[in-house]
């Protein structure tokens, strides 16, 4: 037996609750963000070098921004939930998480959060709601230290990849935990963040 089908049913799962066509599950919200920025810095930045945000989220969302390899720059925007990380179709959502939440209208990458404190509540965790097929095979790879699911190390062609993958027992306790959430949950309050734009390691 595979542990490791445990994850592909719970990103099953969490596909058809958000109505997502893809779900790409990782150790947390964080690096599903850097994931998605990642991405796009090597195949879909088309020279973009700065990435806006709120001057007041979580502070590792700027961290990311730069390990990805792009500037930060802030404006005041009041958020509620989700919010977008300008000019790209990804959105940090670590404060959302409810049934029928994606709108595939159009290419996204939603990226949430299962942490204790969050609305799923589990250990730890996070994940990247999208419709991007090409962005779904790099990413399944990317987040196992480049390997291909299944395949040997010794049989494999990796990729230059993260150790960012869900474990098993962490997809299991969220699986439990999802049969009994409801389909529609408010956003969570933002906590009281501080200006990031004043912070001296973001200028």
């Amino acid at each position: 037996m595979n542990a490791f089908e445990i994850v592909k049913t719970f990103e099953s799962e969490v596909a058809k609750y958000t109505n997502a066509p893809y779900c790409v599950a990782v150790n947390s919200c964080t690096n599903a963000l850097f994931l998605a920025l990642k991405y796009h810095k090597l195949f879909q930045s088309n020279g973009v070098t700065n990435i806006v945000l709120p001057k007041r989220t979580y502070i590792s969302v700027p961290m990311q921004v730069i390990h990805a390899g792009f500037i930060p720059t802030f404006e005041d925007l009041k958020w509620r939930g989700a919010y977008q990380l300008k000019p790209f179709q990804i959105f940090d959502a670590a404060r959302s998480f409810t049934g029928n939440m994606f709108n595939d209208k159009e290419i996204r990458y939603v990226c949430v959060s299962f942490h204790w404190s969050k609305i799923l509540g589990i250990q730890q965790g996070g994940a990247i709601l999208h419709n991007d097929k090409s962005f779904d095979i790099w990413a399944r790879k990317a987040r196992f230290d480049g390997r291909t699911e299944g395949v040997k190390p010794k049989d494999d062609s990796p990729i230059l990849g993260w150790h960012m993958y869900m474990s098993p027992e962490i997809a299991a306790e969220g699986l439990v935990r999802l049969m009994h959430l409801p389909m529609n949950n408010a956003s969570l309050p933002n906590d009281d963040y501080p200006d990031l734009s004043k912070m001296d390691i973001f200028k």
